[in-house]
């Protein structure tokens, strides 16, 4: 059997992009120097295409693909992807949910011990030879504060566990609330959970219906002694009204593993000393981006077999 056409969309790790080459012929995308050249030499052709979480994927790429059939995520995140556009057209989408939940959440919580006990700082000042002179502050201790999950999904739950064995009380929103530990408070409106909590943890998806989710009036709420975390989607935080919130000390901290226009940071972040900032690093383990790329790979080879998918995404279930 011809192995299927594949456009790739997104660099790949090679543990990733080599088993996809040997199985596939894979057209690179990322690389093309003239990528409207590209697509009319191999438009036609292509049956599946994969991309990275957060890669945004246009209908009119979409469009001139009239044979696709997959797209394959190799991420937890498909905020990028059109769904709507997906769901009339007939097109399956995967992506790699599961895998990545518990690395997620480790990234979290060292986000709230850097932001809460100053370690990053602290590192900082022992470097600089500053040790002797006591310069050092004291910092904030985590058992008895309250966190709040904006997001109670399979990674907020996570993040719910292991908070809770930190001594935190756990509040959270969403669509609903959840059958879930009873001790755990369902808060059904996000200004309303940041002002009930000292770490605001943002675990929810991106996309049109969560964009600037965290405003100017969620950050009032949240307070001059709260703390912002974001190991979701940059898009959820209105990042200039962070920016300000933070220069006018209207929230204490922010530790972000994600930014709004990656990998731009703000330079007003960059310049701040009292932040914690990340390279979206929350599923960088060799075992989770391992997993990933198996399952990004699984649900192309399990759709081209004739055996559907193993991880549709939910709105297309």
């Amino acid at each position: 059997m011809p192995k299927a056409d594949i456009l790739v969309t997104a660099p790949l790790p090679p543990f990733v992009s080599e088993p996809l080459a040997r199985d596939y012929r894979c057209v690179d995308y990322v690389r093309a120097t003239d990528k409207p050249a590209l697509i009319a030499a191999e438009g036609a052709k292509i049956r599946g295409l994969v991309q990275a979480g957060g890669t945004v994927t246009s209908t009119e790429l979409l469009d001139a693909l009239p044979a696709l059939e997959i797209i394959s995520v190799f991420g937890v995140g498909y905020d990028g992807v059109p769904v709507d556009y997906c769901k009339k057209r007939g097109l399956k989408v995967t992506n790699t949910p599961d895998v990545l939940t518990d690395d997620v959440a480790d990234t979290a919580v060292a986000l709230v011990l850097m932001t809460a006990r100053g370690f990053v700082r602290a590192n900082r000042l022992l470097r600089a030879g500053d040790w002797s002179s006591g310069a050092s502050a004291l910092t904030t201790r985590l058992a008895g504060k309250r966190a709040g999950i904006l997001g109670l999904g399979r990674i907020g739950k996570a993040i719910a566990h292991r908070l809770s064995a930190f001594g935190l009380a756990i509040a959270y929103t969403g669509r609903s609330k959840q059958d879930v530990d009873p001790a755990w408070t369902f808060v059904s409106d996000p200004a309303k959970l940041a002002g009930q909590s000292d770490f605001l943890i943002v675990a929810c998806p991106g996309g049109p219906a969560t964009k600037n989710l965290v405003d100017a009036r969620v950050l009032e709420a949240l307070g001059s002694n709260g703390t912002l975390i974001n190991i979701a989607r940059g898009s959820i935080v209105d990042e200039p009204a962070l920016i300000a919130a933070l220069k006018a000390g209207t929230i204490r901290t922010v530790g972000l593993d994600v930014f709004a226009n990656e990998p731009i940071v703000p330079p007003e972040l960059l310049a701040m000393d009292n932040v914690v900032l990340l390279p979206h690093v929350g599923s960088a383990t060799a075992e989770t981006r391992l997993a990933m790329g198996d399952l990004c790979r699984a649900n192309l080879d399990s759709w081209f077999a004739g055996d559907g998918v193993k991880t549709l995404i939910p709105e297309l279930r």
